[in-house]
């Protein structure tokens, strides 16, 4: 073979290897819709990538209004509960039900992951009642502890660690637990009105941030009883506190149609996230895995994803129709470890359906 046939040789692999490399770079993007919810940290914009989040799974179980949703911290579990009296844990990647556990009271308002191990799931409601589950106890499962200390319904849990689990409740307090004896550490009795959702800051074990039915949100170091702050701003109930990845700041969801954006360090509100054609309150609210956009649930069966960024008009662009057929009841982004944190938003509804975002 000459050294010119060998030359063209070389060309024509070489131009075929350009072609292939074409087709897979073609086939990444396909896959990849998305690589992470909070992708858009950077210079790029979050609404791009927000309108290109399409729904992926659809959680198929429950009969009855799905009320609560919490990501387990492998990213890749989900427990739910409805009020068809079913906690369910779901395979988010498979849509399979790893476990379905039967309540006592179907008035189920929230449930929680255990984040760190993994092997547990908490929930309550209308009994007053914290009922926490080990998944690895045989069917049918029963509760391995109950809380009772409130006096009113318990309307959101969290756990802490492994042993320490804290509440809220309509009778306006919050409460630290200790799981192995099953009684309460502390109880924060600051707010004046329904305490309707907690929060963990990722980045102090020993604080939290609580929203109530008197328009505030209150800040608590577990190690004190009175709150350390107290952010106004809200004109109704505030239903959905969430923190942001970095611990300095936490997002809302009110009654009054609007989701606000508050900094810790600054003591005060630094956005504000409403529309005059959104005149329904917002139910749950979660920050993606960077802190760039605020997702919040709405009773118009609509969720919608804010770029916190952005303020005035602007803020209304990163905008998602959710195709719920029900008020979207809770949502939540898979911010924990595991190769898929960060890339899925799961919603539930009244429709009876959880639905899986990339």
């Amino acid at each position: 073979m000459s050294v010119e046939e060998i030359g063209e040789k070389v060309k024509a692999k070489k131009a075929e290897l350009k072609t292939l490399k074409a087709q897979l770079e073609g086939i990444k993007g396909e896959k990849a819709d998305i690589e992470h919810l909070g992708e858009a940290d950077g210079a790029g914009s979050a609404t791009d990538l927000v309108q290109k989040i399409t729904c992926k799974k659809i959680l198929k179980g429950h009969f009855g209004k799905v009320y609560a949703m919490h990501w387990a911290g492998d990213s890749e579990r989900v427990v739910s509960a409805s009020q068809d009296g079913k906690l369910i844990i779901w395979n988010a990647i498979t849509t399979m039900k790893t476990s379905a556990i039967p309540l006592r009271s179907s008035w189920v308002m929230t449930c929680a992951f255990e984040r760190k191990e993994n092997n547990h799931v908490a929930c309550g409601g209308l009994d007053n009642l914290c009922s926490v589950y080990n998944l690895d106890s045989p069917s049918p499962m029963r509760a391995k502890c109950e809380l009772s200390a409130h006096d009113g319904y318990l309307s959101c849990v969290r756990f802490i660690d492994t042993t320490k689990i804290v509440t809220s409740s309509g009778d306006s307090t919050c409460i630290l637990w200790d799981m192995g004896t099953g009684e309460a550490i502390q109880t924060f009795t600051d707010h004046t009105g329904d305490a309707m959702s907690l929060s963990l800051n990722p980045k102090d074990p020993n604080m939290f941030v609580s929203a109530s039915c008197d328009a505030t949100a209150k800040v608590w170091d577990t190690r004190q009883q009175s709150a350390t702050h107290t952010f106004a701003g809200h004109e109704s109930d505030i239903n959905s506190v969430a923190f942001m990845p970095n611990g300095n700041s936490f997002g809302t969801g009110s009654d009054d149609s609007s989701c606000r954006l508050f900094d810790i360090r600054a003591y005060s509100q630094v956005n504000l996230f409403q529309n005059e054609r959104i005149l329904c309150g917002i139910t749950s609210v979660d920050f993606s895995k960077t802190g760039r956009i605020l997702f919040a649930g709405y009773d118009d069966y609509n969720w919608h994803g804010w770029d916190v960024l952005k303020k005035g008009e602007g803020a209304t662009a990163a905008f998602v129709e959710s195709k719920h057929e029900n008020r979207v009841s809770c949502l939540g982004v898979n911010n924990g470890d595991g190769q898929y944190a960060g890339t899925a938003l799961c919603t539930g509804s009244w429709d009876t359906f959880l639905k899986i975002w990339a």
